[in-house]
């Protein structure tokens, strides 16, 4: 990765990368998905492989406020049963962003995008049918969670994007809001982890970029706090609308460029 170019950026952009910061922490504590704007401007201010490398860091330090906030309401069978599937799928996405180019990367990651925000969309429509955390343990149930963990392991790998597919299998599986909320920041802390050694081999992390991200690191603390204090009073349904349409116009201006 040429972080050089890390250095080129404008006061504009700077702060377009500190608020897409601040929304990740906003994403971790309260709606999950709101990252996938974070992730098109990253890819919008940054050259598209690099906005990966960068924006990784950052969302670790997500999730572990997430952890800190949510910790007792993980269910771990739940992310037993996802792991090996989404480690297969990390493998996967790793090997594509070997042969990708940047434009390639760029198209992907905007592809993604509107992927997702479809998805979005599918999964607030049944977002209110089930109730508790899904306990089915039949074939029809493994290969369900082994789908959903190689997309959602190959999406994070490829673009940081698995939250919407991980925020679709959880809340098929009746997952309430605090369950949600602590299985997906255990499951995303410890993901975002085992990606480490892959993008710095690939260069995408390395110590210039690290230097970017302990400034952007600090912008994720407040819109964590944010998000805890508004989890229970945000309109949601509004909000993930607007996530939705960010998402659609970030997509297409990635297609576009």
């Amino acid at each position: 990765m040429n972080t050089m170019t890390l250095w080129h950026i404008s006061g504009w952009e700077f702060a377009a990368l500190a608020f897409a910061a601040l929304l990740v922490g906003f994403s971790k504590t309260a709606v999950s998905g709101a990252n996938t704007v974070s992730l098109a401007i990253f890819a919008a201010v940054l050259p598209a492989r690099a906005s990966t490398g960068v924006l990784l860091p950052v969302l670790i330090a997500g999730d572990v406020l997430a952890v800190l906030t949510y910790r007792r309401h993980a269910h771990w069978p739940t992310l037993w049963r996802l792991f090996p599937a989404v480690a297969a799928g990390v493998v996967l996405g790793a090997l594509f962003l070997v042969w990708a180019d940047d434009g390639v990367v760029r198209t992907s990651i905007g592809a993604i995008l509107l992927l997702m925000a479809a998805v979005t969309v599918w999964r607030r429509r049944g977002a209110d049918a089930a109730t508790e955390p899904d306990s089915v343990t039949s074939p029809a149930g493994r290969i369900k969670a082994r789908s959903y963990g190689v997309l959602g392991g190959f999406t994070t790998m490829v673009a940081n994007a698995g939250g919407p597919v991980m925020s679709l299998y959880l809340l098929s599986a009746g997952f309430r809001k605090l369950g949600f909320l602590g299985t997906s920041a255990f499951f995303f802390l410890i993901v975002n982890i085992s990606k480490v050694p892959f993008s710095v081999g690939l260069g995408l992390i390395d110590g210039r970029s690290l230097l970017l991200d302990a400034v952007l690191v600090v912008f994720v603390v407040p819109g964590a706090l944010f998000g805890k204090w508004a989890v229970n009073r945000i309109n949601q349904r509004l909000f993930e609308r607007l996530v939705i349409a960010a998402t659609i116009v970030g997509g297409v201006q990635l297609l576009l460029r």
